[in-house]
């Protein structure tokens, strides 16, 4: 203890000796590989680099490739992940020490970290972002249960291949997985077939080699008919199953389950693109045109292209699957990066239903001089009204709710709130109008245009339509889908039903009918891929009714001379891919071009704009479209180079966003490479 009469001196070295007393010194550095590369959590275009750490001792083992851990930077502990250990740093100043290992379980594994970093590249966004894609948040209870696992499992499998046989060229694809092989197939499926099964079937032969394999579903619907095929085929221990909806406990459990070889099979939606499956040799995606495969985080990648790259980078198996087919996967085709897997014209003709268009005929026009203006003519009844003494009926309705948009009765022009501005409809056959952004009920409302106070529906929604097919239909059941009430499954007992589109489920044996109404709501939608979309939509329901053989028909209600509507009538996906395809490249639009969408301030935006012009190769041949006011300070302008060009695109525009993170600019760009939606 210090005495009074101590000197200054000795008092200070009194208290530096108590605080060497108290101070843990420190480990020392590990003699092997000494240097770990860290992939710290900044998502600042300018730090998206690696940076290098010393690896004390009693962290060396702990600290391995793919371990999250904690270090120093810019004065704040951040998280990283480990990616590699080196002998000797590039870095010629003073190395900082990993501070923590936060958890010793490898989560990112190389082949995942190297597609993560492709990812990034390929949409002009940092390895961060993509990495909190990749790998879920950590659950340290989950991590210490006991590991259910030692070895690899290999399921014990079905060698089925039912599903594969109407398509000719099917069994050397399924061959080549066998032998370890590498093809990559677009699969046009036969209308009726059951694609989770066929799914489960080659992911079973894909496993049967002692390979892994990846298959992705739309959404949780479409999962669940997968996990029930993948049950059937690999057994309920052959594959485990990971999407956002499992929660974030079950959703890492799975994730480890994976992770620590537990299974050679991986199904999920969107983010499980990125599953660590070990020894990875085959990628499947279902209806790669839904917008659910659409990542609406930064740096907003398609699982799509996230498989494509994964294959090309892993050098795996790609197989992409559905009714209808993309104009990126005709683009493939065309390029002859795929192979095309279809059924003869005899077999898709004796599996698909009769498919007719309202008024597309001189009998039709003839019986019902309306039938192209109705919105129900006279034959759509008709076709109900015979399915129904033989099964269920689907009517698909492009809109949900009840009456989602009022004009007015005299001269049409939308009916809007007086006190906001938003669109009024009605949500029950009583009571008045409301706002659909305020919720205020129009009690008095009248027609600034002309006075009028009367109203009537522009667009139909499913709940009114299934009243008013109650009322035509007296005593048959009528059942809805959309919402918040999704159907799954339903009888083949005869029952009308309403569903909007992606809401179809699915009905035992097939329906025996299907009405597609107001197909022009959605051709008009404001977007490049309207027509591709609604094609597509209307494939997925028209593939759910019976073979016309067994009765199956189909009525669509909209121009007979329409485009989109005529590729449904003949069955012709890869016709009207490959005429979609053709147009766009006309217009240099996407896939045929390389397309970035920049939204954010207006200045911001023309400062990266010049920026991106400085950077691009003048050959590459960059177009700038825009920049276009959204609101008084927002501006979205839109790029685009050949496809050719499309690396240096997303470097310029990386490289932009980097030098302006750098001087610290005022205002954020959001930068969308290929946008899913683009109008």
């Amino acid at each position: 203890m210090a005495q009074n009469g101590d000197s200054p001196e000795q008092l200070t070295l009194l208290r530096e000796t108590v605080r060497r007393s108290r101070t843990k010194e420190p480990a020392g550095i590990t003699s092997t590989l000494p240097i770990a590369q860290i992939a710290v959590d900044m998502p600042l275009p300018h730090l998206d680099r690696p940076f290098d750490y010393l690896v004390p001792d009693d962290l060396a083992d702990a600290a391995q490739p793919g371990a999250r851990v904690k270090v120093r930077f810019a004065g704040k502990d951040l998280d990283g992940f480990v990616l590699r250990r080196l002998e000797a740093s590039g870095h010629d100043g003073k190395l900082a020490r990993i501070r923590k290992v936060v958890s010793p379980e490898q989560v990112l594994t190389p082949e995942v970290a190297d597609l993560c970093r492709t990812v990034a590249d390929r949409y002009a966004g940092v390895f961060a972002d993509v990495t909190r894609l990749a790998v879920p948040p950590r659950h340290a209870k989950v991590e210490a249960e006991p590991l259910k696992c030692s070895q690899p499992v290999r399921p014990v499998v079905s060698d089925s291949r039912s599903e594969w046989a109407p398509y000719p060229v099917a069994g050397g694809f399924l061959d080549a997985l066998t032998r370890s092989e590498a093809p990559r197939a677009i699969w046009t499926a036969v209308p009726g077939a059951d694609w989770a099964l066929a799914f489960a079937q080659a992911a079973a032969v894909c496993a049967s080699s002692g390979r892994g394999a990846l298959l992705l579903a739309p959404d949780a619907r479409d999962l669940e008919r997968l996990a029930d095929a993948c049950t059937s085929v690999l057994g309920p221990d052959g594959f485990v199953s990971l999407s956002a909806d499992l929660g974030p406990t079950a959703r890492y459990r799975a994730f480890l389950a994976a992770l620590r070889g537990c299974t050679r099979v991986v199904i999920g939606t969107r983010g499980a693109a990125f599953a660590p499956v070990a020894d990875l040799g085959l990628v499947a995606l279902w209806d790669d045109g839904d917008d659910s495969y659409a990542e609406p985080r930064a740096p907003y990648p398609h699982a799509r292209e996230v498989l494509l790259l994964r294959a090309h980078r892993q050098k795996c198996a790609a197989l992409l699957g559905g009714f209808a087919r993309s104009a990126e996967t005709a683009a493939l085709l065309e390029s002859g990066w795929a192979a095309e897997l279809i059924a003869d014209r005899t077999v898709v003709r004796a599996a698909a239903p009769a498919v007719h268009i309202a008024g597309e005929s001189d009998t039709d026009l003839a019986r019902d001089p309306a039938a192209r203006a109705a919105r129900l003519p006279h034959r759509a009844f008709e076709i109900a009204r015979e399915g129904l003494r033989s099964g269920p009926v689907l009517v698909q309705v492009p809109r949900a709710g009840y009456l989602p948009s009022l004009v007015c009765q005299t001269c049409r022009a939308p009916s809007r709130c007086s006190t906001c501005g938003g669109t009024l409809r009605r949500t029950g056959g009583s009571g008045p109008p409301s706002c659909s952004v305020c919720g205020r009920p129009a009690v008095d409302h009248r027609c600034p245009e002309c006075g009028d106070t009367r109203m009537r529906a522009a667009v139909v929604g499913a709940r009114r339509t299934a009243e008013e097919l109650g009322r035509a239909f007296p005593g048959v059941l009528v059942r809805t889908s959309g919402g918040d009430n999704m159907l799954d499954k339903v009888s083949d007992q005869a029952a009308l039903i309403v569903t909007t589109p992606g809401a179809e489920p699915v009905a035992e044996g097939g329906y025996s009918a299907a009405l597609l109404l107001d197909t022009w709501l959605l051709l008009a939608r404001p977007d490049l891929r309207a027509p591709e979309e609604a094609v597509r939509r209307w494939f997925n329901a028209a593939a759910l009714v019976r073979p016309a053989q067994d009765g199956g028909a189909v009525i669509m209600v909209g121009e007979p001379s329409s485009t989109p509507l005529q590729a449904v009538v003949r069955w012709s996906p890869e016709g009207f891919a490959a005429r979609e395809l053709e147009e766009r490249r006309t217009a240099r639009l996407a896939p045929a071009a390389k397309l970035a969408e920049l939204t954010g301030p207006t200045e911001a935006v023309s400062d990266l704009l010049a920026r991106v012009r400085q950077l691009v190769d003048p050959q590459a041949g960059l177009e700038v479209l825009g920049p276009v006011a959204i609101d008084d300070e927002t501006s979205r302008a839109v790029v685009r180079t050949p496809r050719s060009a499309g690396t240096s695109l997303a470097r310029a525009l990386k490289e932009g966003q980097a030098a302006r993170s750098t001087k610290k600019l005022i205002g954020s760009v959001r930068v969308q490479v290929d946008p899913a939606s683009f109008g």
